[in-house]
């Protein structure tokens, strides 16, 4: 599993941002909390899910870890993100449903 960082550069709010994003979505919480995100900052409904990073928060990550991710690299991991996203809201509002019945 890989965490990644791309170079969008977005120019917002008095500063420059790109993104985080990683293989799988807890390995990406764990590596947000490590480099200091809070979870309240993860763009769960955006196009894909993800973390907006500074270019200093960028550069923590790399230290950390992160790797420079290929315009490729990121669209991948953002199209299993959003899929993995998707499969657990399935999967809790599936078992939600369920416990209803149960009662």
């Amino acid at each position: 599993m890989a965490i990644y960082v791309d170079n969008a550069r977005i120019i917002w709010a008095n500063n420059t941002w790109c993104h985080l994003v990683a293989d799988n979505l807890d390995e990406l919480h764990a590596f947000a909390e490590k480099i200091g995100l809070k979870r309240k900052w993860f763009q769960a409904s955006a196009s894909y899910p993800h973390y907006d990073i500074t270019l200093k928060t960028r550069s923590i990550a790399l230290a950390e870890g992160a790797i420079m991710g290929s315009r490729r690299q990121i669209i991948f991991c953002a199209k299993k993100l959003k899929k993995s996203k998707a499969k657990k809201i399935k999967t809790t509002s599936t078992a939600s449903s369920i416990s209803k019945f149960k009662k």
